[in-house]
This record gives structure tokens, C-alpha cells and sequence, in this order.
């Protein structure tokens, strides 16, 4: 009986096998796994309210196994979202109200939708995003920040919109709760670092932006794993102690990093980060998080519209974008540079991107002892041929007084110099420093070659506008 009267809107199987279901109720569709909680209360519901009692145990088993197997081996394939989404040349951003309502972004402007073509999960601890307004302006979210210079304003506003897309790349800035709440809320807004890999591709999974507060450093293990998160990867787990299957997990999330210290020092992540300094709270300006939150939540509509607005607009400019010079986080800066004339002139991102790609350069040179050594070492010379352990030697008779008693932050040995400078070769080159790695000789010695050239600027981009009008063109820091 329970078979014949459960009748859902459709059934279908996501690309991994896992079977869902969408149904009406109250007036609106839901879409939720076959065997999720949620999905077994709603059969229960459509049992009693036909008949008065509770199925068996027996009965709603057998339903979903039914279910299940209709979706697996008739239903469509369908991708499922997580508060995000992208389908035929438009933006979906899931409210995750109670009537299931999404906002679909496209090149014409935004609307709400009641019923929208793509599908999406709700993950525990999901909050609820208000209902965007029209008319807003985005500068209302600058007196909640408290940033230090309007080009840090300017980048976390294109950190926002990059946030809108499901695909990414995402550059990690260092701010959390206030940010998150403008994308994607959830019930614990910031979390603690994960102990092991599986447990941040866990939260990747469950949530569309991570936000991680009160960190003092990164190891190195999660530096890396932060990296290929920005830019999209796959994680592979083992799905039970006892078996040799496993789980794979593929996921680009915008990430939020936020702590008192410097906490990124690796080249490879600060190169796909956006670092953010927050400016003193003078005592006149102080404010109760009481009353930060009430007015947040007052102007929260309106910044969301005007983020929106935006977003519209670099759907309709992004294919009259050109890239100069490519930076590491390409795509996010043409996506950046195709919505920022939706909000200011054309080049303020190139602008701030480039200031801030340079000032990570410098921090992160000035904080590794190697790099430091290597470019304080060809300031005196064009260009130096020989191998990692006469790199090594050289760098110790240098930097002998400013080497740890503990050593640490120094390599302690040739193979671990030669990749230290890989890993610093991308912000070398920045600083005007080309370093070359090859094998020589019969014997294939290994061979690490050194030259010096004018500074490079950092990285830009050069943009046309929407309408096509206008020269390209580069901006330098």
C-alpha cells in the first residue's frame, strides 16, 4: 500500500549513484536522499495521513529499497548542489528558506524562484539567507568590516562574488563570520582546523564555504590540501576499515582563514590567497556584537541584492574580459575584473589584486630565511650555475648568524633546499629572480641555475568593458 501511494515528483541518481527524490509538500518541492531522515519522515507523513496509523518498520524499508531502485536504474542523472549552482549560462544561489526558493543571476539581472532547474541539498547547520533587495549598494558592508584600506574592501567584495559561482577558483582572504553570513550561513559559522584530510573534505562536502577562526599556523599537510581546495580537487578515502573501496571527494570551496599571527608561509598558498589586514577599533568606535549583529542583519538584504547586481553584470561583460598577464588565480580575476564596472571604475581590482599579490610577495620573501638569502645573494650578481648543496653551503657561510640554534625554517639538507626553492620559485620570479632546475653531464648531475633580471610586476589583467568600448589596458603596481 505504501507503494502505490507513495508518488514523488521525480527520482533520480546524482553521478556517484546516490539515489534522491523530489516531492511536493506545502505547496513546494524539496529534494532530499532516498535514505535520508527527512525523506523516511515524509513517507511516514504520506502513510498516516492516508490512513490514520504508522507504517511498519517492515513497510518503509521496503519502500525505499523500491524507491531507490526506480531512481538508480530509471531515474536521470542530475547533479545536486550545495547552496550553489551554474546551469546554462546562469547563477543559482539557494536561499535555503523553508519554501525551497533559490535566486537565479543571469546577464538580464536576478530573480527569485519558486521552483528552480537545478537541484539542491540542504547539509546540516544550514541557515536561511534573507531575500535580496533591490537598490542596495555595497558600500554598507565596508562599516562592518573594519578594513584597513579601501583596496582590501575592494578585494574582499570580488572574494564574495567569485563565492557565488560553484566552479571556482577561490582565493583564500582572512575573514570569517560577517562574510560568511552574506553567502552561505550556517548554525557554526567558523570552525576549528580539521585534524586529518578526510575531515576537511567531510566539511567541504557538507557546507559550500569553509571559515576556520583563531589560527596561530598551517601545517603543511593542510596548506596543500587548502590549495587544491581552492582551485578544485579530488580526495580519495578509504570507505570502511574493513574493505578496500573507497570514497571519492571532489569539491572547489571558498575558504575563510582568520588569526592574530601570520598564519600562511607557504609560497604555494599565499600565491592563492588574498591576505587582509583589519585596522585598530579606536574606543569611540567600539560596538557591542550585540548591536553590530542587529544592524547587519538590517542592511543584510540590500548588500546581498547589490552583490547580485554585480554578479548580473559579469555575466553580461565576462565574455568582452581579456587577460593580460596571466596570474596563478586566472579565472578568478577575470571574473572579478568582468563584474568590479558593475560597482567602480574599470581597474580598481587590478589595481588592489596587484597591491596585494605584491605586499604577499614581500611578506612571505621576508618571513622565509632561504628566499631572503637567495635574493639578498643575486643582489650582487646576474646570474649563479651550481648544485643544490653548493646553494647550501653558500647560504650557510651567509646566514650563519641568522640560522635557529633549532634550525628551524633553514633546510637541513640539499634535496630539502632544492625543493624549498621550488616552492619559492613562483614569488622569485616576481622579485626578478629566474631559478632553473635540469640535469647535465653523463651523469645527470643535478643542476640549479640562477639569474637576475629586471623586477617583475606582479601579475595583472587588462579588461574591456561590458558595452566594447574602450582600449585595453595593464595597470602595475
Amino acid at each position: 500500500m505504501l507503494n502505490e501511494m507513495v508518488l514523488c515528483e521525480d527520482l533520480f541518481h546524482t553521478p556517484s549513484g546516490v539515489a534522491f527524490a523530489d516531492f511536493i509538500t506545502e505547496g513546494h518541492r524539496e529534494t532530499w536522499p532516498i535514505r535520508s531522515k527527512r525523506f523516511r519522515t515524509w513517507l511516514r507523513r504520506c502513510y498516516y495521513h492516508a490512513t490514520g496509523s504508522a507504517p511498519s518498520a517492515a513497510a518503509i524499508r521496503s519502500a525505499l529499497d523500491l524507491l531507490e531502485a526506480r531512481a538508480q536504474f530509471d531515474g536521470p542523472e542530475r547533479a545536486v548542489n550545495t547552496r550553489v549552482a551554474e546551469h546554462a549560462g546562469r547563477l543559482y544561489l539557494d536561499l535555503a528558506d523553508e519554501h525551497w526558493r533559490a535566486v537565479a543571476i543571469g546577464p538580464d539581472g536576478w530573480r527569485v524562484l519558486g521552483c528552480p532547474p537545478v537541484r539542491f541539498r540542504r547539509a546540516p547547520g544550514m541557515l536561511p539567507l534573507p531575500v535580496p533587495e533591490r537598490g542596495g549598494s555595497i558600500e554598507a558592508l565596508q562599516s562592518f568590516l573594519n578594513l584597513s584600506n579601501q583596496n582590501d574592501f575592494v578585494l574582499v567584495v570580488a572574494w564574495l562574488l567569485a563565492a557565488l559561482r560553484s566552479s571556482g577558483p577561490y582565493p583564500l582572504p582572512v575573514l570569517s563570520k560577517l562574510l560568511r553570513a552574506l553567502v552561505d550561513p550556517n548554525v557554526a559559522p567558523v570552525r576549528a582546523l580539521p585534524r586529518e584530510e578526510r575531515e576537511l573534505m567531510i566539511a567541504a562536502n557538507n557546507g559550500h564555504l569553509l571559515a576556520f577562526d583563531n589560527l596561530s599556523g598551517l601545517p603543511a599537510w593542510l596548506s596543500d590540501a587548502l590549495c587544491r581546495l581552492a582551485s578544485g580537487g579530488s580526495f580519495a578515502v578509504r570507505q570502511l576499515y574493513t574493505d578496500d573501496e573507497e570514497v571519492l571527494f571532489k569539491a572547489a570551496r571558498p575558504t575563510l582563514l582568520n588569526g592574530i599571527e601570520d598564519i600562511i608561509g607557504r609560497s604555494d598558498l599565499a600565491d592563492r590567497a588574498i591576505l587582509l589586514t583589519l585596522g585598530p577599533i579606536g574606543e569611540e568606535q567600539r560596538r557591542s556584537e550585540t548591536e553590530l549583529w542587529r544592524e547587519f542583519e538590517l542592511a543584510r538584504p540590500a548588500i546581498l541584492g547589490a552583490l547580485l547586481d554585480a554578479a548580473a553584470h559579469g555575466l553580461r561583460a565576462v565574455g568582452s574580459v581579456h587577460l593580460g598577464r596571466l596570474p596563478r588565480m586566472a579565472d578568478f580575476a577575470l571574473w572579478a575584473t568582468a563584474c568590479e564596472t558593475g560597482l567602480w571604475p574599470a581597474n580598481t581590482f587590478t589595481r588592489a589584486y596587484a597591491a596585494n599579490r605584491k605586499a604577499a610577495i614581500e611578506g612571505i620573501i621576508d618571513a622565509d630565511p632561504i628566499a631572503a638569502c637567495v635574493r639578498e645573494f643575486m643582489s650582487e650578481r646576474p646570474s649563479w650555475t651550481g648544485s643544490a648543496a653548493d646553494l647550501l653551503r653558500v647560504s650557510l657561510e651567509r646566514s650563519s648568524d641568522r640560522i635557529p640554534k633549532d634550525g628551524t625554517g633553514w633546510a637541513k639538507n640539499p634535496r630539502a633546499l632544492a625543493g624549498h626553492l621550488r616552492r619559492a620559485q613562483t614569488f622569485l620570479r616576481a622579485l626578478g629572480i629566474e631559478i632553473a632546475f635540469s640535469r647535465e653531464g653523463r651523469a645527470g648531475s643535478r643542476v640549479i641555475r640562477m639569474r637576475s633580471f629586471p623586477e617583475n610586476t606582479v601579475s595583472t589583467v587588462s579588461s574591456v568593458s561590458d558595452s566594447g568600448s574602450g582600449a585595453d589596458s595593464e595597470q602595475q603596481p
